[in-house]
């Protein structure tokens, strides 16, 4: 490799999970045991399209199966490629282990670009990768559980899930053989926004944290924080949106393939988003001033960069012209192996990817269980929880001798519903997570910054797990 290159993604994770490794006391063998990738499948099949066939190649890579079902998201890209899925399984493999989802890691690909295909064609390329994917048993509730990713969404889910039960017609839990769907087709409330919404937990949690907060040069809260976000896909939409319209930050950057937007006074996401869409494009839109070098914005000052899209966005060559406190990585691997520790010389804190977008796994093992279990969150207990809360109100009232403010009267009335629980468990997760990386770090001298803490934390749960197996 040449001296002025950065490492590749794979070895970036690779060289990330060495250093947590070696600052632990592991069996001789065992952190390359729990490095290593179980399995990768390449696939090539054809697919009648318009009179004649064409050939995709797919990959599914299984990172481990120390526990079971593996479970990863599926990505549609003319640039995928098999080191890319092993080290995007990997991910999962720490990720799931990180936030205590009891999942192995698995990544899938497909080479292809959906915007030159109909909808039609595609949903003809996903069926038929699906039934590749089962018949190399890499496709079921208990084996190996997909979930979207980049290039794919809710429908090519349903899809899957419905091309698995033609083939598994006496599965009665074949639902659970992929997450990410519709609501209507088995999926759960919340699921859309999922990892942007854990962006936003991860990054509150941190502000609670008065030492991270000053290690960072920051305090206070997240009010008026400038925030500029490189990405604005589904994460990095929604992760901007709440945090700029329910915790008052600024959205002063957004960052896309065209370019960037950048105003002082912050941008409206929501505006930015719908403008994005309706043109294809940033330029034009009637707020901030337009950069047609996006990465140029990469760079400018700001409390908090989110790089929400694709890996390696920062390396070695820009990261000694990053001014940013904070680098929250929504994105998967998006500051490279040494970009990492030149941020890190520089006094940037990094809130590290295997925690922050743990958001989508997290939720989608919330899917997963409420698919095994034919029960919708909330059912079993809603009007029992409302019940309660209408005697509080009665005992209150009766006290006071007056009756309740309307607001706190219907919020002690209101039973949970499922997006109510979902966000409930996905906040809880995000926060304890944070908490058992941040009390890693601090309770070992060896480990120097939260990404080698968070893969120390998935490292120690899985050796556990492998510890047990041999007894």
């Amino acid at each position: 490799m040449s001296p002025n290159k950065d490492l590749s993604f794979l070895e970036s994770v690779n060289k990330s999970f060495n250093l947590a490794a070696e600052a632990m006391d592991l069996p001789k063998g065992l952190a390359r045991q729990i490095r290593t990738c179980n399995a990768v499948c390449e696939m090539k099949f054809g697919v009648e399209l318009n009179g004649g066939y064409e050939i995709f190649t797919g990959w599914r890579a299984t990172h481990s199966e120390h526990a079971l079902p593996a479970k990863g998201g599926i990505r549609y890209a003319p640039f995928a490629d098999q080191q890319e899925v092993e080290a995007l399984a990997a991910l999962m493999t720490y990720k799931c282990s990180i936030v205590n989802v009891p999942f192995a890691g698995s990544k899938g690909a497909l080479s292809i670009d959906p915007k030159n295909y109909s909808l039609e064609e595609l949903e003809h390329i996903t069926r038929r990768f699906a039934q590749e994917l089962d018949k190399r048993g890499l496709l079921g509730p208990g084996i190996n559980v997909p979930a979207p990713d980049m290039g794919t969404g809710q429908r090519m889910m349903s899809w899957i899930a419905d091309e698995y039960q033609k083939l598994h017609p006496n599965e009665i839990n074949a639902r659970a053989c992929v997450t990410g769907k519709p609501v209507h087709c088995g999926g759960v409330q919340g699921r859309i926004e999922a990892t942007g919404r854990g962006v936003q937990y991860g990054i509150q949690e941190f502000f609670r944290h008065s030492d991270d907060l000053k290690s960072a040069g920051l305090e206070g809260n997240l009010e008026g924080k400038k925030i500029i976000v490189q990405g604005l896909g589904n994460v990095g939409y929604h992760a901007a949106k709440f945090l700029e319209e329910e915790d008052g930050a600024l959205i002063v950057g957004v960052i896309e393939r065209d370019g960037a937007l950048v105003c002082e006074e912050g941008l409206s996401t929501e505006a930015v988003y719908q403008y994005k869409s309706e043109h294809g494009k940033l330029e034009g839109f009637a707020t901030g001033r337009y950069f047609k070098n996006g990465k140029e914005a990469l760079e400018l000052p700001c409390d908090i960069l989110i790089p929400a899209a694709l890996e390696g966005v920062i390396s070695k060559e820009n990261a000694p012209r990053i001014q940013a406190r904070v680098i929250a990585e929504a994105a998967n691997g998006p500051v490279t192996f040494d970009g990492d520790k030149i941020l890190r010389e520089k006094g940037i804190f990094i809130i590290p990817d295997a925690y922050l977008n743990a958001g989508g796994v997290t939720v989608s093992y919330f899917e997963w269980l409420k698919n095994l279990s034919h029960v919708r969150f909330g059912r079993m207990d809603r009007r029992f929880v409302e019940a309660q809360g209408a005697k509080i109100v009665r005992l209150i009232e009766s006290g006071i001798d007056k009756p309740l403010d309307p607001k706190a009267k219907a919020d002690l009335l209101k039973g949970p519903d499922e997006l109510t629980l979902i966000r409930s468990g996905l906040e809880d997760t995000m926060c304890e997570a944070y908490q058992e990386i941040k009390e890693i770090h601090s309770s070992n001298p060896k480990i120097k910054d939260r990404r080698t803490a968070a893969f120390a934390l998935a490292i120690r749960k899985i050796a556990d797990i492998y510890d047990s197996m041999y007894l």
